[in-house]
């Protein structure tokens, strides 16, 4: 008998969809503060989780929900460097 594996399901900070966490992008802030995105998932550090859309960041970042679940403020230019950073790497 094959064992069934978990998938394990993160919820989207944007639209909040609950979707198998590959399929979703990861924000993290490092031990040191520093506010990036993850797309492998294996960056240390404190995670929030977003669709792989543009609209998904920009929905999150106009409630302020990943700043709240960081426990920082995330200042303009690092919104704005997420931003071009998610729409070049799907493209």
């Amino acid at each position: 008998m094959e064992k069934i594996r978990k998938i394990p399901m993160r919820q989207c900070l944007g639209c909040n969809e609950h979707k198998p966490k590959a399929d979703l992008l990861r924000v993290v802030r490092s031990p040191e503060g520093e506010i990036s995105l993850d797309f492998r998932g294996k960056k240390s550090g404190r995670g929030a989780y977003i669709c792989r859309d543009v609209k998904c960041l920009r929905r999150a970042r106009k409630s302020g929900r990943i700043g709240k679940n960081l426990d920082c403020v995330i200042s303009d230019e690092v919104w704005d460097a997420m931003e071009r950073e998610l729409e070049t790497d799907g493209e």
